[in-house]
């Protein structure tokens, strides 16, 4: 029901209904609306989804993207069009309060929302994105440590299985994420090149390298195996299905707690490569597409400078 049809019933009840009625009428009325008004809401989503999927988000994002917008509409319980920016605004403090969540969080929330609000402006179908007066929330920058030389070594060391030191072998030495990791097959592999094809975020294809301690290793196990699957990397047991997410974060967790190793995860080795790269010289530009980054401005939040070239260099170009 359009607000225009509620007003159009209430003007010809006037004449037969007294207040208390009309109140009872109007309360039923408002509610047939905002009912009408949270079916377009969905409709409305369901449209974003599907633009931002044709550029090219991945399942996840999306999911993602869809559960913040229904979950904000809901909680604010009115039509998109008429939410405003005080809405958002302390819907958003309201969450952060409640959740205790980081302010990292409350300013993802605060992108999508004004993806979804400036895609129903680009569309014209609100007048104005009530996101455009909530500002970037500014959150302190923490420094995320790479692995050091030792650790590696550590990690190497302890491991018992082949599987397990040629994953950690090729994750240190691609850098590539666990989630593209976990989807190679072995004929994806070019030993000779040392190299193999990704598929990473928005379904992109690049090529990422590998070192020679990973190819000697990688070997190692390929040939240790019995197993028919495909799969670059399967679990130990039988059936030996595909190594999933999950299990390598969980298997690197594992490692890391029997060494002492704190933050032991699959990302740590991407970070670690970047900063490794950077340290001995790598081009920026060249970082970027091996890390499969899209901005330049991502690819620097993941290396980490080392404080004593830093005084080499002042040394060096300033004197």
């Amino acid at each position: 029901m359009t607000e225009e049809q509620a007003l159009f019933v209430k003007q010809r009840m006037l004449a037969v209904l007294d207040n208390a009625q009309m109140e009872r009428l109007s309360e039923t009325l408002d509610v047939c609306i905002e009912n009408g008004s949270l079916e377009d809401a969905r409709n409305y989503l369901d449209d974003f989804i599907a633009a931002k999927r044709i550029e090219g988000r991945s399942e996840k994002t999306l999911d993602y993207y869809k559960s913040v917008i229904e979950k904000t509409v809901n909680s604010i319980g009115k039509t998109v069009k008429r939410i405003t920016t005080e809405d958002l605004r302390k819907y958003l403090a309201d969450y952060q309060e409640k959740k205790g969540s980081s302010k990292v969080t409350i300013d993802n929330m605060r992108r999508i929302l004004s993806s979804f609000f400036g895609w129903l402006e680009d569309e014209e179908l609100i007048i104005k994105s009530p996101v455009r007066r909530i500002h970037k929330v500014k959150a302190s920058k923490v420094i995320k440590e790479a692995y050091t030389d030792e650790d590696l070594e550590k990690m190497r060391d302890s491991c018992q299985e082949i599987r397990d030191l040629a994953l950690i072998d090729f994750l240190a030495s691609t850098g590539m994420r666990v989630g593209e990791l976990v989807q190679l097959n072995i004929d994806d592999i070019d030993f000779e090149e040392r190299e193999c094809t990704v598929l990473g975020k928005g379904d992109k294809e690049r090529i990422v390298y590998f070192d020679v301690r990973s190819k000697l290793h990688l070997r190692q196990y390929l040939n240790s195996r019995d197993d028919e699957n495909p799969a670059l990397f399967v679990s130990l047991d039988n059936p030996h299905n595909r190594l999933k997410i999950g299990g390598v974060e969980s298997r690197l967790r594992k490692i890391g707690r029997d060494l002492g190793i704190r933050n032991v995860h699959p990302h740590r080795f991407r970070r670690t490569l970047a900063t490794v790269a950077i340290d001995k010289g790598m081009p920026i530009e060249q970082l970027q597409q091996l890390l499969g980054h899209q901005r330049i401005d991502t690819t620097l939040q993941y290396a980490m400078v080392k404080q004593s070239n830093v005084k080499i260099a002042h040394r060096k170009y300033i004197g």
